[in-house]
């Protein structure tokens, strides 16, 4: 699984949630969608990469994927 496509549909689905007036609302819906959705090795390699990335623009993440990613990680970090 490339890195580079799950930002790219991270991005997307970030685009969407971006259109909601309410930014807590994107933000959490951003997140949502990626935890209730995506498998767990999907979102461990999106957030490896949001670690990896050393500043905003590094690895391609979009400025409200990137803020969802940091806001509701906990929820998103699959078990162990």
């Amino acid at each position: 699984m490339k890195t580079d496509h799950l930002i790219e549909m991270a991005n997307q689905i970030g685009e969407f949630f971006d259109s909601l007036p309410d930014r807590e609302e994107a933000l959490t819906g951003i997140a949502e969608h990626i935890r209730k959705f995506w498998e767990p090795r999907m979102r461990r390699a999106l957030l490896g990469a949001l670690d990896g990335s050393g500043t905003h623009d590094d690895a391609g993440f979009s400025e409200i994927v990137r803020a969802a990613l940091v806001q509701h990680r906990e929820a998103l970090t699959p078990a162990a």
